[in-house]
């Protein structure tokens, strides 16, 4: 999926890779680095129907970390990258052969949510997937301030939406702030990509929506480099 064209007259150039192989979350994420980037940047955003629907447990993310690392090596010569999951799927081994920046989304979201507020909360899909974000928290640093939360909603159930995985983001939300001192939230999967505006203004604190943070701070970067 290509939004918008890559053309020559860009002045810089996105790749996006979904690792997983749900095309409506693929879909979300395309409209939203259209919504958010530059007109004069060119973004492609990717992922393999060999992946995983959702990437949820441990097997999940061996399945398809070697093929987001296959996309990766597939497509040189972008500006900056993107992992559009909130894990660090790819990450280190990415950053030995790209000689330009490849975000994570947990990384770049955290770093945002700093700037928001003393103490925040991530808001995942499913519980199999806490243990390892909060793993990576930890090795962020930002454990003795950020929790984590599970709505109890799968991934491609959260890309689909719906009046359940509303109710369900609100319930995890309110309890981050009730019980957690969360004054700020990330949404922490590439299924709750485009949620994070509505979600602010129904409960009057800032919401940080990991997929957008890693977007827009790939263009930050890439236009440090030209």
């Amino acid at each position: 999926m290509t939004s918008p064209a890559l053309s020559q007259a860009a002045r810089r150039r996105i790749l996006v890779v979904n690792p997983n192989g749900n095309p409506e979350v693929t879909r979300l994420v395309s409209d939203m680095a259209t919504r958010l980037l530059d007109p004069k940047t060119a973004v492609r955003v990717v992922y393999t129907e060999d992946s995983p629907r959702s990437i949820e447990t441990p097997a999940d993310r061996n399945k398809a970390e070697p093929l987001a690392l296959e996309l990766l090596a597939q497509h040189p010569g972008y500006d900056a990258y993107v992992m559009a999951c909130f894990d660090d799927i790819a990450i280190s081994d990415a950053r030995e052969f790209l000689d330009v920046p490849i975000l994570c989304a947990a990384e770049a979201a955290i770093s945002l949510a700093r700037f928001f507020a003393p103490r925040f909360s991530i808001v995942t899909t499913v519980e199999t997937m806490a243990p390892g974000i909060r793993t990576l928290v930890r090795s962020l640093g930002a454990d003795k301030i950020c929790t984590v939360r599970a709505a109890g909603i799968g991934v491609a159930t959260a890309a689909a939406g719906g009046a359940e995985v509303e109710a369900k983001l609100d319930a995890a939300i309110e309890l981050a702030r009730r019980e957690d001192g969360a004054e700020a939230i990330i949404l922490g999967s590439g299924g709750l990509t485009g949620r994070a505006e509505t979600l602010s203004a129904r409960h009057g604190l800032p919401v940080i929506g990991g997929i957008e943070a890693s977007i827009v701070m790939a263009e930050v970067l890439a236009n440090l480099r030209t």
